[in-house]
């Protein structure tokens, strides 16, 4: 017996794919992914109208989308994240209805909990055998964890895995089973394995930026939770990426292992595992090549999926034991609401992704930004979109020093004992004001509703409004 079928027109067939229905894909191959687009180029051809994506991520290189949404082959789109080009096409009313982003952990759990039905999943895989055991390890398109993807080969009604690589059966280093699997299809190529890196994966150069991250590697040490057992998630970004490079030297000088860090790895991570910083890597993404041949490679160094990084309808997940996340902000203001999913002007360009997973979960939020960004200031009164509730937030790191919530006094003062530079949030917003200016207001006044952004727990906490 085999699933294998001769091309991906042909599995989308069987399938019984049918207007107005939804399909689902994953993002490792992040802006190197070509699956969507093949896929989405035969499902037009066959004149399929009116079908909802659920995405775990959408990228530049998914542009072709912005056809497809005019054309009216998509009429829905569900996600965590959509990158800045598919962004402004639907901030500027591209698409017949509202995005529903959700958190990296809220989809898996919507899944899981069937609150919402994938038909038809198309898994992008590196390394697939004829009945579809398949992983993301090996293979000329290599992109390390499939994490993302668990959830969707395990509830989709139907499930179609497109490889490049066809390994004999049985795949004996598989990470999703063929049971859960209807149809293989082997093409030329599912994408291009240096596309999972992106700028936003390396180490920032730029000496605020790095100032940043030594504040924030300080606080750490100083928050009293750097110690035997401590856990750690950073995010992309390059001043988080810069923070682990610091914390990585106050861990050897101190002597301390960690248990694990978490997320999305990056090569930076995996020095730290090497170096005996931490004793276990977590990983539902890799974001960089280095990561992906140390998944392949390291023994400490784990797939999960996103149920178990931050699904918060299982039964116990990662986040619920971390220590520290570091995270990013494109806003936040004086209530310490961060925004991650628009600019400042309104335009969708980034999603939650796990920032408000882990934000919610762990013991202290470090935010990291710089005041200002191309003349706009990030400390503003009110984020222009609520990603993540100032009430998960812990501390916003500047180049001007920390400011912490007043929800936790006690961090303040561990961080003046340890001599980093405090400032109140508000001084902040003004000193940003008095260096930009004080925008105007965005209206909204009589705007459609281009995107609803949904909490972990399926609330919706903002919406964002057509630019």
């Amino acid at each position: 017996m085999s699933k294998l079928v001769g091309s991906i027109k042909e599995a989308i067939v069987k399938s019984g794919l049918k207007s107005g229905m939804c399909i689902s894909f994953h993002h490792h191959l992040r802006g190197g992914d070509y699956v969507l687009n093949m896929v989405m180029d035969e499902i037009a051809g066959l004149g399929i109208k009116g079908l909802t994506i659920n995405a775990s991520s959408i990228h530049d290189g998914h542009a072709p989308l912005i056809k497809h949404m005019a054309d009216g082959v998509v009429a829905g789109l569900e996600t965590n994240y959509i990158g800045p080009v598919v962004g402004k096409a639907i901030s500027e009313g591209g698409l017949a209805k509202p995005v529903l982003f959700r958190t990296h952990g809220g989809r898996a759990s919507d899944l899981e909990t069937g609150r919402c039905k994938i038909d038809v999943a198309f898994i992008a895989a590196p390394a697939s055998d004829c009945m579809g055991n398949c992983s993301g390890k090996i293979g000329k398109s290599a992109c390390g964890s499939l994490g993302y993807a668990f959830s969707d080969a395990m509830y989709a009604d139907k499930v179609i895995v497109i490889t490049d690589d066809l390994q004999e059966y049985p795949f004996t280093g598989f990470s999703i089973p063929e049971n859960t699997v209807d149809f293989v299809v082997c093409v030329d190529a599912i994408g291009d394995p240096g596309g999972i890196v992106s700028g936003t994966t390396r180490v920032t150069k730029s000496p605020v930026s790095l100032k940043i991250a030594d504040y924030a590697a300080r606080a750490i040490d100083a928050s009293g939770y750097l110690k035997d057992g401590f856990s750690f998630q950073t995010g992309a970004g390059g001043a988080s990426l810069a923070t682990a490079v610091f914390l990585k030297k106050i861990m050897q000088k101190k002597q301390v292992t960690g248990s694990y860090a978490l997320g999305g790895i990056t090569g930076y991570l995996v020095d730290m595992l090497h170096a005996g910083c931490f004793r276990a890597l977590q990983d539902v993404q890799c974001f960089d090549l280095q990561a992906v041949e140390s998944l392949r490679n390291d023994p400490g160094h784990m797939e999960i999926s996103a149920s178990q990084y931050a699904g918060p309808a299982s039964k116990s997940s990662a986040v619920s034991s971390l220590d520290v996340a570091v995270l990013g902000a494109t806003e936040i203001d004086v209530d310490f609401n961060v925004n991650v999913h628009t600019d400042s002007n309104g335009y969708i360009m980034g999603g939650s992704g796990g920032h408000s997973d882990a934000a919610q979960e762990c013991k202290m939020t470090v935010i990291v930004a710089p005041l200002t960004r191309k003349r706009y200031s990030v400390v503003v009164d009110r984020v222009t979109c609520i990603s993540t509730p100032g009430s998960t937030v812990d501390v916003l790191i500047t180049q001007y020093g920390a400011a912490v919530n007043p929800r936790r006094p006690e961090l303040l003062e561990r961080f003046q004992r340890y001599g980093i530079p405090v400032a109140d949030i508000h001084a902040l917003k003004e000193q940003a004001d008095r260096l930009n200016g004080i925008p105007e207001p965005l209206c909204r006044d009589g705007k459609r509703v281009v995107a609803n952004v949904q909490y972990r727990d399926g609330r919706i906490i903002d919406r964002i409004y057509q630019v």
